[in-house]
């Protein structure tokens, strides 16, 4: 079994439920499947708006990966699951705002029927290479 090490950013870290923001294994850090969520852990940044939701999920990636030496420019994959295939487009200019690529990280677009917040637009996972 690897070894890994559960990232909690900081004590306050607004999601603590059975699984950890990321994990670490070696030089590679996997970020959970992450929603739009405000500090509170609840309420949900641009409700209906899927490029502040976007936006807010990154802030959130940043967070972690800075709390182990690490930023967006360490991203080499994400996954995105999405209510539609419009709501994905619309997220392909902040994308290029935020990694500056090329290169960029290989992506990976789920269209789903629901997510586990209802109010969610969309939810990312990823991986970063440190």
């Amino acid at each position: 079994m690897p070894t890994y090490t559960p990232i909690i950013p900081n004590p306050n870290w607004p999601e603590r439920l059975t699984f950890s923001p990321a994990v670490r294994v070696g030089n590679l850090v996997f970020l959970s499947g992450t929603t739009a969520t405000a500090d509170d852990g609840v309420t949900i940044v641009g409700p209906g708006d899927i490029v502040a939701q976007t936006r807010r999920i990154f802030e959130k990636f940043e967070i972690v990966l800075r709390s182990v030496g690490g930023d967006l420019r360490n991203l080499v994959e994400t996954t995105d699951y999405v209510l539609s295939l419009d709501d994905y487009k619309k997220t392909a200019s902040l994308r290029r705002e935020l990694f500056k690529g090329p290169p960029w990280p290989a992506a990976t677009g789920v269209v789903v029927s629901g997510l586990v917040r209802p109010d969610a637009l969309i939810e990312i996972k990823g991986i970063a290479a440190l």
